[in-house]
């Protein structure tokens, strides 16, 4: 606390609207703040002005009587503005406010940018999709200033849950020769012109997951973790899928059973949104309540309590096979013509049934048949192996609503046996001789997972549209910056 303040006392950045709130001046203080116009009340004798930097869902509340020099008609909303004044009581629901006093030559508001007739983000009800068409304004709407809040919030929520954890954090590279899911969905890197192998005398890609090289950092750091963009040259522009997202992975040495995976990805998500739900680091407006305050419609708060009431339940979130899933789909019918055979893809709109129908509850889904997974999972242990209907050592874990969040396994860490099962792929193994490799020099058991942060985000902000919780969204027909 001590170094806090002392960094404060040396800073000559002017204090952001969360720290008036969260640190407020003495009443009848002279006060400077910025931020942009979100509304504009003028009545007879005063003018009130509310704004907001973005820092907090909070707006600031600025008085001036209609004698100052300052005219309620040389403001617009979205205009930037310096604004000098006292730090007073409210008369309002706020309980402090910035008075501009009429006869004081220090006090007043000026213009820093000035803004179009056209400016869209009016104080009115805006759809996403509306905004989505403005990317560089969209984020001074309060919903979405809130996600990008929540996002920052929940990455240092998840550096303390790993640091707790004893897993370090590492950067794998974003450029790679290697597909992880050997899907075919990557896009190419070059440099001009030239031939896309002539730069690093192979061909480059943009990376899909980081899981491979987090694999061999992990059997010198015994468990690493990164939170990074991937990308997929996916040609699906659902609420679900972007071309550029983020992800996060974990990979954890000596793990050798599917429930220590599964474990410790639900103890990961019950901790942050824990964290996230007790946070109260601005008084009465805490990280939930901000995300609460800044939707307008009974509908969308009530929504947000239902998604964090549903994750924070105190039962144990339910466990099933594959097999055991397509069983309870089967006998209920859902929405399905056809009964599902054994080895058929369990769709989204069957995940969504699943945990938010039939278990009311986020569930993990496991041991998948081996054709629907990538070479890198093992069979199941000998005990419980069908040769008839082979499965691997993995998992899904499926959220009301959205459908997969999380998706993991065991790796095959037997040199011969991954090799076998490579060849038996077709894949070509001398490109992949650098991750290979790691099975002959000391091979340990392991397993990982990665969790698409987009999705996370969207869960916890009540957000229905992925699009809507990245900053830039890129998806096929959409680089609008």
């Amino acid at each position: 606390m001590f170094r806090l303040r002392q960094f404060r006392a040396y800073s000559t950045l002017a204090p952001t609207i969360r720290d008036v709130f969260l640190n407020p001046l003495p009443i009848n203080s002279e006060i400077t703040c910025y931020g942009h116009i979100k509304s504009i009340r003028s009545f007879k004798k005063l003018t009130f002005v509310d704004i907001s930097d973005g820092s907090s869902h909070r707006s600031l509340n600025v008085v001036m009587d209609n004698n100052s020099a300052e005219s309620a008609s040389n403001f617009a909303v979205g205009q930037s503005v310096e604004v000098k004044g006292k730090w007073v009581e409210s008369r309002g629901t706020q309980a402090n406010e910035v008075r501009i006093v009429s006869d004081d030559p220090k006090h007043g508001v000026t213009i820093l940018g000035q803004v179009p007739d056209s400016y869209p983000i009016q104080k009115k009800t805006l759809t996403l999709q509306f905004l989505r068409g403005h990317p560089t304004l969209r984020h001074r709407t309060s919903t979405l200033a809130s996600v990008m809040r929540l996002r920052s919030k929940i990455e240092t929520e998840l550096a303390t849950f790993f640091q707790k954890n004893s897993c370090v954090k590492v950067g794998p590279p974003l450029l790679t020769a290697s597909d992880c899911e050997g899907g075919g969905q990557q896009f190419i890197v070059g440099q001009g012109n030239r031939p896309k192998e002539e730069f690093f005398s192979k061909a480059a890609y943009l990376t899909v997951s980081a899981q491979l090289h987090l694999e061999v950092l992990s059997q010198s750091l015994n468990r690493v973790w990164c939170l990074s963009p991937c990308f997929r040259a996916e040609d699906s522009n659902t609420n679900r899928h972007l071309c550029e997202f983020w992800m996060l992975e974990g990979e954890l040495s000596y793990v050798t059973k599917i429930e220590q995976l599964t474990s410790f990805v639900e103890d990961m998500i019950r901790n942050v949104a824990q964290s996230l739900k007790t946070d109260n680091q601005e008084n009465d407006a805490g990280l939930f309540k901000d995300l609460e305050q800044s939707r307008y419609s009974k509908e969308d708060r009530q929504k947000l309590t239902e998604r964090w009431d549903t994750m924070l339940s105190r039962e144990k979130w339910p466990s099933v096979t594959y097999t055991e899933a397509i069983n309870l789909i089967n006998l209920h019918k859902y929405n399905s013509k056809e009964t599902l055979r054994w080895g058929d893809d369990i769709l989204t709109e069957h995940e969504k049934w699943l945990a938010g129908d039939h278990f009311k509850s986020p569930v993990f889904v496991t041991d998948y048949p081996k054709a629907q997974k990538p070479f890198y999972m093992p069979n199941l242990s000998t005990e419980i192996y069908d040769a008839e209907k082979p499965t691997v050592a993995c998992f899904d874990l499926i959220f009301p609503e959205i459908g997969e969040l999380v998706g993991g396994s065991l790796r095959e860490h037997n040199y011969d046996l991954l090799v076998k099962e490579m060849k038996e792929r077709g894949m070509n193994i001398e490109a992949m001789d650098w991750y290979v490799s790691t099975r002959e020099n000391g091979s340990i058991p392991h397993g990982g997972f990665g969790l698409g942060f987009e999705r996370f985000v969207a869960y916890l902000g009540g957000i229905d549209n992925i699009k809507d919780v990245s900053a830039f969204p890129r998806a096929p027909g959409i680089l609008a910056c």
